[in-house]
């Protein structure tokens, strides 16, 4: 059956960026490494959700320092969002070593081990933590948690009583509750508890999705979908959702509704066989034969070992009459499993139907057999019970005393629609506020983001722009370095470990050739790219403008340094003073900080008036400030450059909505998916 999510919120890390200290580059000897430096660099990274460049930092600081606490934390954390729960414990470990009143580093190392099962070993941890703060807020809702996880029920109960007294609008300690109660059986006080959470919260899923189980255990369709469909409406991108929505679907009489919602979850996961299984039952009820025996083709094609799917398709070719298929199909379950007797049957109706008589009462005998002796003594001859639906097998036996299925029981599951136990996160989450612009990610309508400089090619996709750039297509194609230059939509990436660490050579190569005197433009250039695509900033910045004083007509310089300073003041500005996200750059303090950024996107359009990107970047940021008719006036340039710029189509498209010109955004939207923005397609619908 369905299980809902227990996500557990962190605490807020108090993370002071750019602390007023200069920014150095990485050098290969880690004497000379100021680690303190390092570890903010590593911070910043880490808020970006950049997990493995932000090891890299932390790396770098543990060797110039290997008894400093910090490092290992934010390690901690890095690795715990990479869901490295053993190296997270193992960090915090590290880091408590070196400071055990770093009460921090108990709540990560404790929630790792729940991650790990230790449920136990967490206790202890928060316990210490509450050794030295008694009401904080998110160690007494661990501590809850994982003493509902040891079925501790009246410890569990007591400490959220603390938790919610001293917290009343804290909704996901209600939702934790409301689990806590289902599993000790009082649904009454579950529901009121979950209640409250969606009083508290309209956009936290986990009440809803526990309110759907709660009905559909109780057989009330109608009441389960209702709480489906509020789930749905808030992670609609989760194909599993709309799969235990068709079971709810199913089960009320709606036909059509379930296969909707079949169709949609393969739109959005082909590969998810619990929808390509269901969906060939359901073919299979209409008689479509031959499409439910490609789905169930299709699911063995991803799931080799699903002998349920083997099992059922194998009655789908007896009925097609496709007996040397369906033979084939009964005969590998019979080698796996020789004592599940249902399948001797079916093979003797294949033979029956092929004409040998002989072979058909011979299958018929033999599982008449396993039959009678199973009858006669269930211990000494137990049959074989196929594996078929592990989340529903769990069910069967928390619901039976004594853990055994009957034969019944499990021939209807081998029959029988499932659903998808972790339909949106099976383990725990940790949504740790360190992590970059954490609110967005409730956001559904986001702009296409900036262009770029990195030194990785654009991946293919259906969008129509060139992205060419003509003084960077004429710098590449002077081969004055041993790289390309791209121009990317998006934050420049490091890539993967082996890339990362070939940057951050390759930025020691050109630092060593700088200091040597024999720099040139370009190598600044190359550096700072470098620095960019490692989210070191103001580095970057340094080395864009060094660039720029020894030419200053290099248009790409200009490019590559408006993108660092407006990542860096974004980096900045999205940060309060205590450290938490800000949705984005407040209009009237950022007019000031943004001069230098328009003035290089300017001075390139001064360089190249038709480079469209500076004009599409131009447009970006004053979108982020909520200027929408200087962003438009930007999207019109950038399109009166390029009339097939799709991305501007539906930047503009956006501005319009925020300004309240419906009719116009439209239009925009419509020409963007038109031109492959997929996502104009989403809001359109929504628009509609």
């Amino acid at each position: 059956m369905l299980k809902t999510i227990l996500k557990l919120p962190a605490f807020l890390l108090r993370v002071s960026l750019f602390s007023g200290m200069g920014f150095l580059s990485v050098p290969t000897a880690f004497a000379q490494v100021n680690a303190e430096q390092v570890v903010n660099i590593g911070r910043n990274v880490l808020s970006m959700d950049d997990y493995m460049l932000a090891i890299h930092y932390f790396n770098q600081a543990i060797k110039a320092k290997p008894y400093l606490s910090d490092p290992y934390f934010f390690r901690a954390i890095a690795k715990l969002s990479l869901e490295d729960y053993k190296g997270a414990e193992e960090d915090c470990s590290l880091a408590i070593e070196r400071n055990k009143f770093k009460t921090e580093a108990y709540k990560v190392r404790g929630f790792a081990r729940q991650c790990l099962g230790l449920d136990s070993l967490a206790i202890t941890d928060y316990d210490i933590g509450l050794n030295y703060n008694p009401l904080d807020k998110y160690f007494l809702y661990y501590k809850s948690v994982a003493l509902t996880e040891l079925k501790k029920f009246e410890a569990a109960d007591s400490t959220f009583s603390t938790l919610l007294r001293q917290y009343p609008k804290f909704e996901e300690g209600y939702a934790a509750r409301g689990r806590l109660n289902i599993a000790r059986g009082d649904t009454v006080a579950a529901l009121a508890d979950l209640d409250r959470a969606t009083d508290l919260s309209k956009a936290f899923i986990n009440p809803y999705l526990m309110k759907a189980e709660i009905a559909w255990r109780r057989k009330n369709w109608e009441e389960a979908g209702i709480n489906m469909d509020a789930a749905i409406r808030l992670r609609p991108e989760v194909a599993d959702l709309y799969v235990n929505r068709a079971f709810i679907r199913y089960n009320s009489d709606d036909f059509f509704g379930a296969m909707s919602d079949y169709n949609y979850a393969l739109e959005l996961e082909p590969s998810n066989t619990s929808a390509l299984f269901n969906r060939a039952l359901l073919r299979y009820e209409v008689r479509d034969l031959s499409r439910a025996e490609e789905d169930l083709s299709a699911v063995l094609k991803l799931d080799p070992e699903n002998f349920h799917a083997l099992y059922n398709r194998g009655l789908i070719r007896l009925e097609l009459k496709k007996n040397n298929e369906a033979l084939n199909d009964f005969k590998q379950i019979a080698r796996k499993y020789p004592k599940f007797y249902p399948v001797y049957y079916a093979m003797a109706e294949v033979k029956r139907d092929m004409g040998d008589m002989k072979q058909a009462m011979q299958y018929v005998h033999h599982a008449d057999d396993l039959v009678k002796k199973y009858v006669s003594n269930p211990e000494k001859n137990a049959l074989d019970r196929p594996t078929i639906a592990a989340a529903e097998t769990k069910d069967a036996k928390s619901n039976n005393e004594t853990g055994e299925e009957s034969e019944i029981e499990v021939m209807e599951k081998f029959n029988r629609l499932v659903t998808v136990s972790d339909a949106v996160e099976s383990q725990l989450s940790y949504n740790e506020k360190i992590k970059g612009r954490v609110q967005d990610r409730n956001v559904q309508v986001e702009a296409e983001p900036l262009y770029a400089l990195s030194f990785n090619p654009a991946p293919l996709t259906l969008r129509s722009v060139s992205n060419y750039f003509r003084e960077l297509d004429d710098l590449n194609n002077r081969h004055i370095i041993n790289r390309q230059f791209y121009l990317n939509a998006g934050i420049p990436s490091s890539g993967d470990e082996s890339f990362t660490v070939d940057l951050f050579k390759y930025a020691d190569d050109l630092n060593t050739l700088i200091a040597s005197g024999r720099d040139r433009p370009v190598d600044h250039l190359a550096l700072g790219v470098t620095y960019t695509m490692l989210k070191n900033y103001p580095e970057a910045v340094v080395q864009l403008s060094k660039a720029i004083d020894m030419d200053n007509r290099f248009t790409v310089a200009y490019m590559a340094r408006a993108f660092a300073r407006y990542a860096e003041l974004m980096l900045t500005q999205n940060q309060d003073e205590k450290g938490n996200s800000r949705n984005s750059l407040d209009r009237k303090a950022s007019y000031a900080a943004l001069q230098d950024v328009i003035a290089d996107y300017d001075k390139a359009l001064t360089l190249n008036p038709r480079l469209v990107f500076a004009w599409f970047n131009k447009g970006v940021i004053y979108y982020s400030i909520g200027d929408y008719t200087s962003a438009m006036q930007c999207f019109n340039e950038a399109l009166n450059t390029d009339p097939e710029f799709g991305q501007a189509y539906f930047n503009r498209g956006l501005s319009y909505l925020r300004a309240g010109n419906k009719a116009q955004a439209f239009s925009d939207l419509s020409k963007a998916g038109e031109l492959g923005v997929l996502s104009s397609y989403n809001i359109l619908k929504r628009m509609k």
